[in-house]
């Protein structure tokens, strides 16, 4: 993955972690608990220590805040009513545009991108995981909605016209987290720390977000682990498509799992 206009990568423990965890941490306060004044708070504090500490790093933090705060002014609990569809999707596109651009124009730079592929040919294993991960999903998926009721936290699709604005939002929404998670927030911090601590931070942020959006019970238990598979993922193949692609096929079978444990009559093609 590229890294344009940020300061040397710091591996490993570094102090300048500490602002990073807090501006991340908000984020499990913001959507997890839904403790938004407190959410702020450790905001406020990760950037205000940040000040005295790395100005670099602190310009790169302020965006992914700000991208965080936009999103916070809404609920993302999964709602298909017109309404909520119009108003959820105009706020995802701000919390990745205003950042967007106010880092190619604010800014000047090209922190964040949208690089679709790196020019290289996808492998046999890149192959073979697009495969797997529809299958894994359909043995994993149904077992964790339907045994831990967290289906409930989904719309009730009492019609066609339901289950097709169902069908976008999941689509929208699984897109939406990959610009936002994976080339935003990640992108970001992968521009000051390695791997590992960029990607872990990232998962925080992420599986909060999914927490509010209807991952509970032991959702974490699924999210955690996807959203540490997809910024490994970013890392080694540098392309967004591919990682989309992923993301998608194991929304499908999402999408697939809630119908059917709201109308396994309907769609009988899960064994739970």
């Amino acid at each position: 993955m590229e890294v344009t206009g940020a300061g040397p990568r710091r591996p490993g423990w570094t102090p300048a972690l500490v602002p990073a965890v807090l501006v991340c941490l908000s984020g499990l306060f913001l959507f997890a608990f839904d403790w938004r004044p407190v959410g702020y708070l450790t905001m406020a504090a990760g950037l205000a220590v940040c000040v005295g500490l790395d100005r670099v790093l602190l310009r790169d933090l302020l965006l992914i805040a700000v991208g965080l705060v936009i999103v916070s002014t809404v609920s993302v609990r999964a709602d298909v009513g017109w309404v909520n569809i119009v108003l959820l999707g105009t706020v995802l596109t701000l919390a990745v545009a205003i950042p967007y651009l106010l880092s190619r124009f604010g800014y000047g730079d090209h922190a964040i991108r949208f690089r679709w592929l790196s020019g290289e040919r996808w492998t046999r294993g890149m192959i073979a995981y697009l495969v797997a991960v529809p299958a894994i999903g359909w043995v994993v998926l149904p077992l964790y909605f339907v045994r831990s009721g967290a289906y409930l936290n989904w719309p009730p699709l009492a019609d066609g016209t339901e289950v097709a604005r169902f069908l976008v939002g999941v689509t929208y929404m699984g897109s939406w987290d990959e610009f936002f998670f994976i080339c935003t927030v990640f992108a970001l911090l992968a521009r000051h720390f390695s791997f590992w601590p960029a990607n872990v931070l990232t998962t925080v942020v992420f599986v909060s977000f999914l927490w509010e959006l209807g991952y509970q019970a032991w959702g974490p238990a699924l999210t955690i682990p996807f959203a540490l598979l997809q910024g490994y993922l970013f890392m080694r193949t540098r392309s967004l498509l591919y990682v989309l692609c992923v993301h998608l096929l194991f929304d499908v079978v999402v999408f697939l799992a809630i119908v059917h444990a709201r109308h396994p009559e309907a769609l009988p093609i899960f064994w739970s």
